[in-house]
């Protein structure tokens, strides 16, 4: 495990990892990096490490892979419950509620740079395939 907390440390970070052995990283969500998302995914292909993110934007960026939940869903329930506090409903009588919509998006050509097959089951599996 290592901390990162802006892109400046996400290098150094990275080679720690890569020097204790990691195989492979999987970034956890972060505000920072969700909005600069082409730093880390630049730094991790500079390290050569395969490495999973929470949000799709990071597999279209050129990740290789994300796993999490679909903002548009959750958005969605986000808004019924906001009509359900504006038709008279106390908050705090409702339950809570959590994604349930969950997406899978591979980034061939990234896994192809890292010189990782894909299984096929894995790729028929996904929600989107970058070629």
């Amino acid at each position: 495990m290592a901390d990162a907390g802006r892109d400046t440390e996400f290098d150094a970070a990275l080679i720690g990892l890569a020097r204790q052995g990691a195989q492979a990283i999987f970034v956890f969500p972060d505000a920072y990096f969700t909005g600069h998302r082409e730093q880390p995914v630049a730094a991790v292909a500079r390290v050569g490490l395969p490495a999973v993110y929470h949000f799709r934007e990071f597999a279209q960026a050129g990740g290789l892979m994300s796993y999490g939940a679909n903002f548009p869903g959750a958005f969605r329930l986000a808004g019924a419950y906001v009509g359900r506090i504006l038709k008279g409903e106390k908050p705090s009588e409702l339950p809570v509620q959590q994604p349930t919509i969950f997406e899978l998006v591979i980034n061939m050509k990234t896994a192809k740079a890292l010189g990782l097959d894909v299984p096929l089951h894995l790729q028929q599996r996904a929600n989107e395939v970058i070629e």
